[in-house]
């Protein structure tokens, strides 16, 4: 069956805060300039925002930019930063630490990116760009020459075994003169790119965390609206990266999480149960006794910063979002690096739709990046997170000199490797002993995954695919006790005997799209690809 195809001049892979800003942003040029403009954006969460995850705190001055009667209009933006906390935990006590100035959030807010990015998907829609929820593009479309041509969305009603069934749709082509890549952390199509155009050569590798995040309603009496407490120590070990973040939002709601590098070395620490073992700490424990969970997610965060920052065009595309890697991780945002690498691209790629002369690559968008704000903010802080090699205190004592010292202009720039090969096998540690959950304070992984309102079609090939199916038990069981038990937050690998020899299981169904097993295994087996168009977790107020 043949392929239906629609054309337009701008094409969007993915409806976050930066796909979303780059639409309206092309929109609002072609109206000052009162030309005529297409615009599609493709989204392969159920809905806009079913598949956002972030703390979050946001920092306006993006969305300033954009659409300046925010407030007027009805952007989500309810609670404004009253208080900073910056503790350091051990395991019985907290110490109040100085806030690092990066820190400080004045005149920020505290809110739902998902409900956020449902605001800003109105804007665009009506502006007129169109936007397409529960359609996954699966496929890079190029022409003869090799120029990126627009993408495919997966083709739905395809069975387990590989064959159509009753229920068969083929993909939709989205044809454009440019299209732009916003998949966010780790996107599966951008990963292709990068092989493709050799976009990685001369960058760092990308280094990443992984978030895992609980939304909770506590008791009206213990609520502080505009609350924003971070921690760093205790439950993690001294040469692990991470630490937590507790945001309070309006209606009693308190977002909490987690955050861990997945450059970390030991192959028996569980992300996910680190995180539910935080949650018990004498300091964070009271203010959750008597309330209720209401939401679980997880996600990967990319940390590497400037130096890991990849070629950002090619023949028919750019790169925008977290997908290239903007997020300015000392001070835990992305919202408004991403949405201004949007906005770039769309005025790159406006002045590049009306040249007199057809524009292959629109090369003016690395070089407005780096005259705009975005650019030198990222540079200031680009050896915060690559210092914290020297472990935890060999980290702080370094960002202090950078930041009150230096003031982040240092004649040098510290490096990142590859985090799927820190990780040490299994024989140079201990298993650790995680605390069994109770149910109230901490949580179960399956239980935790119902409550992400996760589902996929199950009778639709596995999206997490293979490339060796010998090495999860020759390489990974064997020398390092199988961490893709315990890196995936949503309890989808399990290794099972059933009276023979042991072999993974895959549990697809669970998968929240977090994307770590991409990432963090060590033999670097696994390929995470797009399942069927509206799959996925659905988050409610993430």
């Amino acid at each position: 069956m043949q392929r239906d195809s629609m054309t337009y001049d701008v094409v969007i892979v993915g409806a976050g805060p930066s796909g979303l800003a780059a639409s309206i942003r092309l929109m609002q040029l072609a109206q000052e300039h009162q030309r005529e403009l297409s615009v599609c954006v493709l989204e392969k969460g159920s809905e806009v925002g079913a598949h956002i995850l972030s703390g979050a705190v946001m920092e306006p001055r993006a969305l300033n930019e954009l659409i300046p009667g925010w407030k007027a209009q009805g952007a989500p933006l309810h609670t404004p930063v009253q208080h900073d906390q910056f503790l350091f935990l051990t395991s019985q006590s907290s110490y109040r630490l100085p806030t690092p100035p990066q820190m400080h959030n004045d005149g920020n807010y505290v809110v739902s990116l998902g409900n956020f990015c449902r605001w800003l998907a109105q804007q665009a829609e009506a502006l007129g760009v169109e936007i397409y929820p529960g359609f996954a593009a699966a496929e890079v479309l190029y022409d003869e020459a090799g120029t990126v041509t627009g993408v495919a969305t997966g083709d739905m009603g395809v069975g387990r075994d590989g064959q159509p069934t009753t229920n068969y749709q083929p993909g939709m082509e989205l044809h454009a003169r440019y299209t732009l890549f916003a998949e966010g952390c780790r996107g599966s199509l951008t990963k292709t790119l990068f092989q493709r155009f050799g976009l990685r050569e001369g960058a760092d590798p990308q280094a990443y965390g992984i978030g895992i995040k609980e939304l909770w309603e506590i008791e009206p009496e213990k609520h502080q609206p505009g609350l924003v407490v971070h921690t760093i120590g205790w439950p993690l070990d001294r040469h692990t990266y991470g630490g937590s973040f507790l945001y309070h939002l309006e209606n009693c709601q308190v977002a909490v999480g987690f955050v861990i590098g997945l450059d970390y070395q030991n192959p028996y620490l569980s992300p996910f149960e680190e995180f539910q073992r935080f949650k018990t700490h004498p300091a964070i424990r009271p203010a959750f006794e008597g309330g209720r969970r209401i939401a679980y997610g997880a996600r990967t965060l990319s940390e590497g910063g400037l130096q890991s920052i990849p070629k950002l065009t090619f023949p028919g595309g750019l790169l925008i979002g977290d997908t290239a890697g903007f997020l300015n991780v000392s001070k835990i945002k992305g919202i408004h690096t991403a949405m201004k690498s949007g906005m770039v691209a769309a005025e790159s790629v406006f002045d590049a739709l009306g040249a007199a002369e057809p524009v292959l690559e629109v090369n003016a968008y690395p070089g407005q990046l780096k005259q705009s704000w975005l650019w030198d903010e990222l540079s200031q802080v680009r050896n915060i997170r690559p210092s914290f090699r020297w472990g935890l205190f060999g980290g702080i004592l370094y960002s202090a000199l950078d930041t009150y010292l230096l003031r982040g202009r240092a004649p040098w720039t510290l490096h990142h490797h590859e985090d799927h090969k820190a990780l040490k096998p299994a024989r140079a540690y201990t298993p650790i002993e995680y605390p069994k959950p109770d149910g109230k304070i901490s949580f179960d992984k399956l239980s935790s995954v119902f409550i992400s309102n996760t589902n996929h079609e199950e009778n639709q090939p596995c999206h997490l695919t293979l490339r060796d199916p010998d090495v999860p038990v020759t390489v990974n069981l064997a020398e390092y006790a199988g961490p893709e038990q315990r890196y995936c937050p949503a309890g989808v690998y399990e290794f099972v005997e059933e009276g023979g020899p042991s072999r993974l299981q895959i549990n697809a169904q669970n998968c929240v799209h977090c994307k770590t097993c991409d990432i963090k295994d060590p033999a670097q087996n696994i390929d995470w690809i797009v399942p069927e168009g509206g799959g996925g977790p659905n988050y409610p107020n993430m």
